[in-house]
């Protein structure tokens, strides 16, 4: 009998041993949440398995938003005045795995890191503005109201995503995944060489991406023309491209494991970025302060030297040193 109990004492110990190495935390087992050794996030989006309260309806809508989006809020959503996002994309198109995976913009923990201070409108603005910055970017729409069902359901499903998050909401594996730029322009031949051999399989030669025949949705979403992000976008920045694309592309890879350089991440981007794609308004009054605009900003008005093309093509690496200068300044006035 001792025998056997030392045996179960053992196991307990060693299953104990492995769960701590491998990142678990026995108090979030049962909120679907883990992490990996380098202390990644990961988190399980499944509503279908939440019971059906009040609460829990509301986060199944959000993620059926964010899932759908065309179908609750745009163009193929039948009542007109609830339209929102003026293209067919989803949510779901760059916050992949349901908002999840890392550095591929995960929500989880967003919503505790609101309210926060955005450069863009120079100012602390809520979730609720964060996402409406989306929709009329990304979506290429217009904002939701702030008392929406819909955009109530969406934070809802975001915050449900951040359970397990600390506090302060900052996990690692947020944002985007870190580049070498390199230190020339974009290559926009190799940029093209790399998306015949890599982009065109999902996104087309065209690239207008795939459709999904039962209900029109995309399946792997247009990368410029009428129906894709806007020339406002945090996207259409090169060193932002980059990033996304290094850690998520082609389709399935993984940010530990990823398929190009960072020289075919920057070319491809630049390349993708070139094409046409529609017009956001008012983009001048972006970035008030403009010494806070990202270097890659595709559009002036500046406070620098540079190009309008340089700040879409690279090289990116004198106009970084010219800002860190500037911000130099300013602290020490």
């Amino acid at each position: 009998m001792y025998i056997g109990i030392f045996s179960a004492l053992m196991i307990v110990i060693a299953f104990g041993i492995m769960m701590t190495r491998f990142g678990f935390n026995f108090g979030n087992v049962d909120k679907g949440f883990a992490s990996i050794p380098d202390g990644v996030y990961y988190m399980d989006y499944n509503v279908g398995n939440l019971p059906l309260t009040e609460k829990n309806i509301l986060v199944k809508k959000g993620f059926d938003i964010f899932r759908n989006t065309p179908l609750h809020i745009g163009p193929k959503q039948k009542d007109s005045t609830q339209i929102y996002a003026g293209n067919n994309l989803a949510c779901a198109s760059c916050h992949l795995d349901g908002g999840t995976k890392p550095y591929a913009a995960p929500l989880i923990g967003v919503v505790k890191r609101f309210p926060q201070f955005r450069g863009r409108e120079n100012k602390i603005g809520t979730i609720q503005e964060r996402i409406n910055g989306c929709m009329e970017r990304s979506m290429n729409g217009k904002k939701l109201p702030e008392n929406s069902d819909a955009m109530e359901a969406m934070v809802a499903y975001m915050d449900w995503l951040g359970r397990a998050a600390p506090s302060n909401g900052k996990i690692e594996g947020q944002g985007f995944l870190k580049v070498d730029l390199p230190e020339r322009a974009v290559d926009l031949a190799h940029g093209e060489n790399v998306y015949e051999k890599h982009c065109v399989i999902c996104h087309g030669a065209d690239g207008q991406g795939q459709r999904l025949p039962q209900n029109d949705l995309y399946l792997y979403p247009p990368l410029w023309g009428n129906d894709s992000y806007n020339n406002g976008a945090g996207m259409t920045r090169v060193i932002t491209a980059a990033q996304f694309i290094k850690g998520n592309m082609p389709f399935g890879v993984t940010f530990d494991n990823p398929t190009l350089t960072d020289e075919e991440a920057y070319d491809v981007a630049g390349y993708i970025n070139q094409k046409l794609r529609p017009t956001k308004s008012n983009r001048e009054k972006d970035f008030p302060d403009l010494v806070k605009k990202p270097v890659s900003t595709p559009y002036g008005p500046y406070a620098d030297p540079f190009s309008p093309e340089q700040h879409q093509l690279g090289p990116f690496q004198p106009i970084m040193d010219y800002y860190q200068k500037e911000h130099q300044l300013r602290k020490t006035k």
